[in-house]
């Protein structure tokens, strides 16, 4: 199946978390290096050019999208900038990293289980955005927004957008929903925060610019798996119009056939 085939359908988004040593994952969300690196490898080989979500959307609004993946990394992990981000300049790739202001240089404190691993605090942050890398908002604390009052609510999705445009110093403009969860009320504050689009795992009846699905990908996922991965997305998931994002002008991003710039 090639590229454009793909393409010409849902667009494709990959779901990362943790880049580090994954034998204590109790919750499956952990990618060594090592097979990052085969994972990157094997879409490069296969023509196609990971990219952060804002350059994907604005790419997808203007016919453009042939070819882009969009790879994103959750929760903000500290290992996203000393062990993904090498591996994404070696293959030219961008990414979104969505982070928690609110938790700036914490831990992982929400997962019950498994090791506490630390998260990036403003100076990783900066030198993400720095080398390349779109921020994106996870809240502030790792909130599930379903369950959170009004002002909560509000504190999770305006509150986080202000306190990181202030760290990067530019407009944010993609949120992630903490444990993917999501209800009609969270894509409404998300969208009122003054975001351009959010990204779930999978919206069901909700998706759309402000619900968009992943796909997880895990330590498991080699080359065989990511092929029936691809090809099977597009009879999974349902297209969205991606000409309602705007962001083009607004970020300054430019974006060519085939990559981003």
């Amino acid at each position: 199946m090639s590229a454009d085939t793909v393409s010409a359908g849902p667009l494709w988004a990959a779901m990362y978390h943790s880049i580090t040593d994954p034998t204590d994952d109790p919750y499956r969300v952990t990618v060594s290096p090592d097979r990052l690196d085969r994972q990157l490898r094997w879409m490069r080989r296969r023509g196609l050019t990971g990219v952060s979500m804002e350059r994907l959307l604005v790419a997808r609004a203007e016919g453009r999208g042939a070819g882009l993946v969009g790879l994103t990394f959750d929760d903000g992990y500290a290992d996203f900038l000393t062990n993904a981000v090498p591996l994404l300049h070696r293959y030219e790739f961008t990414a979104t990293v969505y982070v928690l202001p609110g938790r700036l240089g914490g831990t992982n404190a929400w997962d019950s289980l498994g090791p506490r691993k630390p998260l990036l605090d403003e100076d990783g942050i900066r030198e993400a955005a720095a080398a390349g890398m779109e921020v994106g908002s996870h809240g502030l604390r790792h909130t599930d927004l379903t369950e959170a009052d009004d002002a909560l609510l509000d504190e999770e999705t305006r509150g986080s957008r202000e306190a990181l445009s202030a760290i990067v110093r530019k407009e944010v403009t993609g949120f992630c929903y903490p444990y993917g969860t999501v209800d009609e009320r969270a894509v409404t504050a998300v969208r009122d925060a003054g975001y351009r689009y959010a990204v779930g795992i999978s919206p069901g009846p909700l998706t759309g610019l402000f619900a968009l699905p992943r796909v997880h990908i895990g330590q498991e996922d080699t080359a065989p798996r990511l092929f029936l991965k691809r090809a099977l997305h597009g009879r999974r998931r349902e297209p969205v119009p991606y000409d309602a994002y705007s962001g083009a002008r607004a970020v300054g991003t430019t974006v060519r056939d085939g990559g981003a710039s």
